[in-house]
């Protein structure tokens, strides 16, 4: 989900609509609603029979989303996280009824580009970086809180940020002095923590990255969901996911090879492929995006779209 300044670009919109197959007169679920440029697209396919489902956790999306609502009848939407789809489902009676679910993983760019969201280290605003504001803690709660060995395991298993722990001591050092308040001062105590810089990277950017993914409780949700969207599938029916780092595409890309498998038996059992029970089947290798869609929307750069089709 993503957006340059005021308008939004979904990422990879013609590569998902595609993927997805749609059925004119289908049932559909975008479960990362946003700005609803996936689900205006999607809408663009269905006929005055089919159906479309948003679902966002973010006050602002579901704004949005009503607002489409009021204009279509062929959409509604609900205010959840995704990681709820089977209760969503079962509660509409969709269940193993749905033609395609869309998941496009991770912060969206209107919250990128809202200061006071708190997500940006490139904007100044209070340290929040909840989807939900109503919801949970913020980051500046989280980090003026968290022991210092906790800090340090969320930066590096999350943020892959091989220098978690000098960040972590220099977290702890600063709170004890002053409050950490503001995305300025993390980004800036980063900076100066970080003794090698990334080329065309801040050194703040894995440490956002992995604040974000734990007040947010990210990959937890992502690992939750994706079973429950082949369960809601009918036969046929496709799911979609679009990730934007190696975590979230690492547990999408393993989830869809072991359900692509089937059964976990020895290899020397005398079985045929269909006869382990594959749920799903792999509809291409991984997607991203081409330098025409990059040249307009550079956060597009680590997209990766998967695409898989419920065989059972």
């Amino acid at each position: 989900m993503t957006e340059k300044g005021l308008e939004h670009i979904p990422v990879l919109l013609n590569e998902t609509v595609e993927g997805l197959a749609i059925k004119s007169n289908g049932c559909y679920i975008d479960g990362t609603f946003g700005r609803g440029g996936h689900a205006k697209a999607i809408l663009a396919s269905l006929s005055q029979k089919g159906k479309l489902l948003g679902l966002d956790k973010d006050p602002e999306a579901i704004k949005a989303g009503q607002s489409l609502a009021r204009q279509d009848g062929r959409f509604d939407i609900e205010e959840c996280s995704f990681a709820t789809l089977s209760q969503v489902v079962n509660a509409r009676l969709w269940q193993g009824k749905v033609d395609g679910i869309l998941l496009d993983i991770g912060v969206s760019s209107p919250q990128l580009d809202m200061a006071e969201r708190g997500f940006s280290f490139q904007k100044d605003g209070p340290l929040d970086m909840r989807m939900n504001p109503n919801v949970g803690i913020s980051a500046a709660e989280w980090i003026a809180t968290a022991e210092m060995t906790e800090i340090e395991r969320i930066l590096k298993t999350l943020g892959e940020e091989r220098f978690g722990k000098r960040i972590a001591r220099a977290i702890v050092e600063t709170r004890d002095e002053s409050p950490l308040m503001t995305t300025k001062q993390l980004a800036a105590l980063v900076d100066k923590a970080s003794p090698v810089r990334e080329k065309n990277k801040h050194p703040a950017t894995r440490t956002f990255q992995a604040i974000r993914i734990h007040i947010n409780n990210e990959l937890d949700d992502l690992t939750e969901v994706l079973q429950q969207a082949v369960d809601a599938l009918a036969s046929g029916g496709r799911l979609a996911v679009i990730s934007f780092h190696s975590l979230e595409d690492r547990i999408v890309k393993r989830f869809f090879r072991d359900q692509a498998k089937g059964d976990d038996l020895p290899s020397y059992f005398p079985v045929t492929a269909d006869q382990l029970n594959p749920t799903i089947k792999l509809v291409s290798k991984a997607i991203k995006a081409g330098e025409q869609e990059l040249s307009v929307n550079p956060r597009a750069r680590s997209a990766v779209l998967r695409i898989v089709e419920k065989v059972t």
